[in-house]
Formats: structure tokens, C-alpha cells, sequence
């Protein structure tokens, strides 16, 4: 097997995550940031290379090289997401596979659900152990300001894929949202379509995590602002108290569980 000690790793941590213990990331793209997004709040920056289309980054044998190198025995779960939508490498079914088989984890995917009318991407997922689906917004406007899609992309057909998904998914799966103050009153109908799509949770994010100018590796997990060699922008928030407030009305309106960052402090 190759040696690939002289690259970047494909997997990174683990880090402390505030719902999973100790997660194991893996990155199946690793040349810059590529996503079918550019959401105003990512962690990893202005996305550089915003496209839909599927490609090989990196070789499943350079993830299964990294994995068997890193400190995956001290890790609760592995996470893929990354430097990007893991859903665009062509081998996110394989790599799934390959280190279930060898770790016996539970394997985690993070996606922001753009293709998921694809079925051979559904097939793929359906690899995982739990799936979270990005759903920032209730209609296309909020959308198009919010998640800045790669052309093409709708929110509708995003909730078209992600409804087939739930039901073809045998794993846990929850709906993801970051709370802005650009989307915070949208609350009421997010239940709704939470309704429609029938997660087993919903998980409550807000940026908590500055906003860097440009990608850089380390902003694949959790990193210190100090040593950053880039220039960061703190995003508004929601705070605690209002948080606690969209926490109950989502329970109230679906009957749901809901896990917030803020139950990390």
C-alpha cells in the first residue's frame, strides 16, 4: 500500500463533539473546499469551488490508509463531512463500507441534501449508520440568501429528495438547522416541514464558530481562533435564551426530541 505520510490526512480528531463523545472525521475531498453550497456561515470559509457535479478526490485507499494511522480506537463515531458535501465523491458508498468493516463504528454522514433525488446517492447513504440533512430555510428566497447554492439547486428538490430518502433510510436520521437571526422567525413553518419530512430529531445549530476568510485544513474540526493564520468574522448568533425558545416551540409543534449546542456549555 502506498505510503501517504508526506499529504494531508483524510481523517482528522478525534474532536470533542457535543452530541457524539469523540467523533473521527473523514475528508473524501481534501483539495480545497467544494460543496454544492456556499452558506453564508460555514465553518470552512467562502467555499472555493461551489459545483453539483460527483467526482473521485481522493482514493479509498488513501482513506483506509489514513484510518488505519490515526487514533479511530479512541473515537465513538465517524463523521463524514469534511472539507466539503460528502455526498460529491463517487466513493462515499465504498469508503462507508470499507471502515464500517474494519472499525465496527458507527458511521455518521453530515449532507446538505442536494442529492438526494440522485438514487444511486440515496443507495449510497444508505450505508450509514445515521444521516443529518441541512434545512436552513422554507422557501427559495430564504434559501437562495442563506445556503447560496450552486446554480440550478432548489429547495424544492431538496425536500423532494430528502422525503424519499426517510422513507428508503432503515438508519437514525435527523434534520439539521442553523438558526440566523435572518431565519429565526421562520420557526413556525421549519415545523411544519419537519412535519412533512418526519426525522427522528431535529438537531439546533447556531454559528458559535467564526467565519473564516478562506479555507484552510484545520477548519475541518474544532480549531483555536489564536493560532489561526487567517482572518476570522464572528456571526450573529442566537443566544442561549432565545434558543431555549425554538427548542420548545419545536417540540411543541412536532413532537420531537431536539438537541442544541448550547446543551455543550
Amino acid at each position: 500500500m502506498r505510503d501517504y505520510s508526506e499529504t494531508p490526512s483524510t481523517v482528522y480528531g478525534p474532536v470533542d463533539s457535543w452530541r457524539f463523545g469523540f467523533s473521527l472525521g473523514v475528508d473524501l475531498i481534501l483539495r480545497t473546499s467544494v460543496c454544492s453550497f456556499n452558506c453564508v456561515y460555514c465553518q470552512l470559509g467562502s467555499i472555493q469551488e461551489i459545483t453539483n457535479e460527483r467526482q473521485l478526490f481522493v482514493k479509498t485507499e488513501r482513506v483506509m490508509s489514513d484510518l488505519k494511522k490515526s487514533d479511530w480506537q479512541k473515537s465513538d463515531i465517524i463523521t463524514f463531512s469534511g472539507s466539503g458535501e460528502p455526498t460529491l465523491a463517487t466513493n462515499l458508498g465504498e469508503t462507508l463500507k470499507k471502515i464500517k468493516e474494519y472499525t465496527k463504528l458507527e458511521t455518521h454522514v453530515l449532507t446538505n441534501g442536494t442529492l438526494l433525488e440522485d438514487k444511486t446517492v440515496r443507495s449510497e447513504l444508505c450505508n450509514a449508520d445515521r444521516v443529518s440533512v441541512k434545512l436552513d430555510a422554507v422557501d427559495e428566497k430564504m434559501f437562495a440568501t442563506v445556503n447560496r447554492p450552486f446554480n440550478g439547486i432548489t429547495l424544492g428538490s431538496i425536500l423532494s429528495g430528502t422525503k424519499i430518502f426517510r422513507k428508503e433510510f432503515h438508519g437514525f436520521f435527523d434534520t439539521q438547522i442553523m438558526f440566523l437571526p435572518a431565519n429565526r422567525k421562520m420557526t413556525a413553518q421549519l415545523c411544519d416541514l419537519i412535519n412533512e419530512i418526519k426525522p427522528d430529531e431535529v438537531q439546533l445549530n447556531t454559528p458559535k464558530r467564526a467565519y473564516p476568510s478562506s479555507w484552510f485544513i484545520e477548519s475541518r474540526g474544532r480549531y483555536d481562533y489564536k493560532k489561526s493564520k487567517v482572518k476570522l468574522h464572528d456571526l450573529k448568533v442566537i443566544e442561549r435564551e432565545e434558543a431555549v425558545e425554538i427548542e420548545n416551540e419545536i417540540r411543541q409543534k412536532t413532537g420531537l426530541v431536539v438537541s442544541s449546542v448550547y446543551a455543550e456549555s
